[in-house]
C-alpha cells in the first residue's frame, strides 16, 4: 500500500505533485479560446468554376467586392472593375470615372438595404438571396462570381450599365447582359 499525504484537505499519494485548481482552469480556458479562434478564422470556401450557388449578402467592401454571404463564400463580382475606396485604381485594371464610395454605395443599393457599418468599415446589408455562378478563384479567399438578384437582375451588368464599374474584357469573356 502506497503512503498518502493530506494537503489543504486533498489526499495525495507520496511523490505526486499537487497542482492547484486554477492551473487546470487556465489550461481548459486556453483550449476553449483556441477552439473558437480557429472557428472564426476557418477557411472561406472557394466555389469551383461553373458551379451555381446562393448568396445572401451580409457585408460589402467596395464596388466589385468582396461581398460576404451568410452561406459562407466571399464574392468578387466577375468581369468588372471598380475603384478602390480611396479612389485609386490598381495598375492594369479598368478605371471607372465614379469614386470608390459611389461604386460601393451603388452595389449596396443593388444588393439590399444598408443596416450599419461593421467594425472594419464594411457596409452591413440585408438583402434577398442572389443566385450565382462561380468563375473560379479570385485571389485570396474570394470566388469570382456572376450573380443575379430577384430585384435587379444581373448585378455585374447593372454595375457596368450604371457606370459604377467597367467591363474588364480580360475576365468578361462571353458573358452577356
Amino acid at each position: 500500500m502506497q503512503a498518502m499525504i493530506r494537503t489543504a484537505g486533498i489526499l495525495f499519494r507520496t511523490g505526486q505533485i499537487p497542482v492547484p485548481l486554477c492551473v487546470y482552469k487556465s489550461v481548459f480556458g486556453a483550449l476553449i479560446a483556441a477552439f473558437f479562434a480557429s472557428a472564426s478564422f476557418a477557411d472561406v470556401p472557394i466555389i469551383p468554376r461553373g458551379e451555381t450557388f446562393t448568396c445572401t449578402p451580409t457585408h460589402v467592401w467596395d464596388g466589385d467586392g468582396p461581398v460576404w454571404c451568410s452561406e459562407g463564400p466571399r464574392l468578387r463580382l466577375a468581369g468588372i472593375a471598380a475603384r478602390e475606396l480611396d479612389g485609386s485604381c490598381s495598375s492594369g485594371h479598368p478605371c471607372p470615372a465614379v469614386s470608390g464610395i459611389e461604386g460601393r454605395d451603388a452595389l449596396v443599393d443593388l444588393l439590399g438595404t444598408q443596416t450599419g457599418v461593421g467594425r472594419h468599415g464594411h457596409i452591413l446589408i440585408n438583402g434577398p438571396t442572389l443566385h450565382c455562378r462561380s468563375d473560379g478563384p479570385a485571389g485570396g479567399n474570394r470566388t469570382a462570381s456572376w450573380c443575379v438578384s430577384p430585384r435587379h437582375g444581373d448585378i455585374n451588368c447593372a454595375m457596368v450599365r450604371g457606370g459604377w464599374a467597367l467591363q474588364w474584357d480580360r475576365y468578361w469573356r462571353d458573358h452577356s447582359c
